[in-house]
């Protein structure tokens, strides 16, 4: 797998269209710290022990706490925005069209997201890019999610 070399930029909706088919990422390593997964839990109002309480969830298991699968998933915005930016106007996520958590992430762990660009096609206004996108977890074999994610860019003079 290629290391990060910065995000692909996008000049304008046409450049989307060149991008079907191609490899992003991954990302950098991004570690996810018991502060995260309590600042979340806060956000969420989901306080679990598996997540909040390491004493217990160290005797649980996974041997030690585990961020929330929201909370990877609120990641993957951040993310993207390693891996894509739309210069030619706004950006807005839309949706999942499939969504999977095959493995817990850690606290103490570190995640990065790869994506493929399968489609981009022609909505009301812009046009919608869907990726399938991975986020992988530091030296574990399954990814922590895999999902189909769905964003809507529109031209700058869209918002004007």
């Amino acid at each position: 797998m290629t290391e990060w070399t910065g995000p692909v930029e996008v000049a304008d909706l046409e450049g989307l269209r060149g991008l079907v088919g191609r490899d992003l990422g991954p990302t950098p390593w991004l570690e996810i710290s018991q502060t995260r997964v309590d600042d979340f839990a806060d956000a969420a109002d989901d306080r679990h022990w598996a997540h909040n309480d390491p004493g217990r969830a160290a005797a649980g298991p996974f041997g030690a706490p585990i961020a929330h699968a929201h909370l990877t998933l609120a990641l993957l915005p951040s993310l993207l925005a390693r891996l894509q930016v739309f210069n030619g106007g706004e950006t807005m996520f839309y949706g999942y069209d499939r969504v999977r958590v095959p493995s817990p992430v850690l606290v103490g762990g570190a995640v990065r997201m790869r994506a493929r660009v399968v489609e981009v096609a022609e909505v009301p206004g812009g046009l919608q890019e869907t990726l399938d996108v991975v986020v992988d977890v530091r030296d574990v074999d399954k990814p922590a999610c895999a999902a189909r994610a769905l964003w809507r860019h529109y031209p700058a003079d869209l918002f004007t």
